[in-house]
């Protein structure tokens, strides 16, 4: 059985896109997958299932559209690919209110991306990930999701360190 972590973009943020987490986990277990579990009400999903990942990015993608009318990206990494984007933090993880990772929906060739105004926010792009850096604060940074997904032409969710670590912590649970 293959554990999944599964980021939703956009729910739940700002009064829009309204996903209920229980709601969610149980379209989600109607669907056959086991140990289903969120956390936080950010599109945090851990699950198990024997299909492969792209299947599950499916059939999540196509329930929530159904079940809740959202058509929204979904994002998914196993557990060993989410230890790997923890690792390779290329920056300073000293103030974790100014770390985060950007999951990318398909890997990228491009190592930069033209964005004006960042000053000493930074980030690095690698294996389908904008890891962050932003010490102006997230509230302030050019580097958002939008940007992102614009100057990648990609779909892009974000999660800060303490989620990301966390994320870690519930899917070594699951193994």
């Amino acid at each position: 059985m293959n554990t999944y972590i599964v980021l939703l973009r956009g729910v739940n943020v700002s009064g829009k896109n309204k996903l209920p987490m229980k709601d969610l986990r149980i379209v989600l277990e109607k669907l056959n997958y086991s140990n289903v579990s969120t956390y936080i009400q950010s599109g945090n999903i851990l699950l198990q299932s024997n299909e492969s990942k792209e299947e599950v990015i499916n059939k999540v993608h196509n329930a929530i559209k159904t079940e809740f009318n959202f058509d929204i990206p979904v994002i998914i990494r196993t557990p060993e690919e989410w230890k790997k984007t923890i690792d390779n933090y290329p920056f300073s993880t000293e103030n974790d209110k100014i770390v985060a990772f950007s999951f990318l929906d398909s890997p990228v060739s491009q190592n930069e991306i033209e964005v004006k105004g960042i000053n000493e926010d930074k980030y690095q792009i690698s294996n389908g990930i904008v890891y962050l850096y932003c010490p102006s604060g997230f509230g302030k940074t050019k580097l958002t999701n939008n940007t992102i997904e614009k100057k990648l032409k990609v779909n892009a969710t974000t999660r800060n360190l303490k989620t990301t670590l966390k994320l870690w912590e519930l899917s070594k649970e699951l193994n």
